[in-house]
């Protein structure tokens, strides 16, 4: 294993985890990373709370998009998970989640293409005939130490991918969603506490805040639930595809539980955000960080 500088780090209750690794490649591949994420929690018994619905998680092949997938699996979803080009990843998901006993189908694909988020209604409803259920947790962040060595195009690719691409399925998707039909944006803890490596990834996250908050204002008449989740630092593939190998072994030091979260964990907000339990819940943002953040 590298060598791990903790020099700074208060250390009271906190354990290395995560050896120093970093991936060349956005958004990151689960199956590279050691050691591997817990996306399922053995204990969770799923009773029916999504039965009959139909869910579409972009990003949901790995991460936070797999641990969802799973838990509206074994809820009783049919699930549709987009993603962009991590094959091994996706294809593990699909027959995990088929093991429970779920309908599970890939759309591969550009989330910042506008044409894909109209293939991903029509597949979703040729297969399974209603969309019920809207997860936008697809993403990108880049370590830039200054906002001088973020460029113009990592700028726009950051924007478009976890921005554009979520304005365009949730605008393909609008149509199909009938009256108890839940919308859940993933923003991060970022946005409320700021990240000065991340400064085009806390601008989207911010911008989803901001979405969020009025399209729920905008839908709450249909009766069209629209709310987000802010994720604190979690062991995902993101992080060693974002950051320098040496951050990795602090990941979620600075939390008052002094650890970075595992997926399984986050996953049950998701369940109560899509079933019939959050009647009443919208335009909420909830934050999910081991106490990092307390908004």
């Amino acid at each position: 294993m590298d060598k791990i500088n903790l020099v700074g780090l208060n250390c009271n209750a906190f354990k290395v985890k995560y050896p120093p690794q970093h991936q060349n490649i956005q958004p990151g591949m689960e199956y590279q990373m050691r050691p591997l994420p817990i996306f399922d929690d053995p204990n969770y018994q799923g009773s029916g709370k999504l039965q009959g619905k139909t869910a579409i998680i972009t990003g949901g092949d790995s991460g936070i998009g797999r641990a969802v997938a799973v838990a509206f699996a074994k809820e009783g979803a049919s699930i549709v998970i987009a993603y962009y080009n991590e094959d091994i990843d996706a294809i593990y998901t699909k027959k995990y989640i088929e093991s429970l006993g779920a309908r599970c189908i890939l759309i591969k694909g550009d989330i910042k293409n506008r044409n894909f988020s109209k293939r991903i209604v029509e597949e979703t409803r040729r297969n399974f005939g209603q969309i019920d259920v809207l997860v936008n947790n697809a993403g990108v962040q880049y370590q830039q130490k200054s906002l001088t060595d973020i460029s113009d195009s990592q700028f726009d690719y950051t924007m478009r991918t976890n921005v554009y691409g979520m304005f365009y399925l949730t605008k393909e998707v609008l149509p199909y969603l009938k009256e108890g039909s839940s919308i859940i944006n993933v923003t991060s803890i970022t946005t409320f506490v700021g990240e000065p490596e991340l400064i085009d990834y806390v601008t989207s996250k911010g911008a989803i805040v901001g979405f969020t908050r009025s399209l729920a204002t905008n839908l709450a008449l249909k009766n069209i639930r629209v709310n987000a989740v802010s994720p604190g630092v979690f062991w995902t593939a993101l992080q060693p595809a974002c950051w320098d190998k040496e951050k990795i072994p602090t990941l979620g030091s600075d939390a008052d539980m002094r650890r970075a979260g595992e997926t399984y964990e986050i996953a049950p907000i998701f369940v109560y955000l899509a079933s019939n339990d959050s009647s009443y819940t919208t335009g909420q943002i909830f934050h999910i960080n081991g106490g990092q953040y307390k908004g």
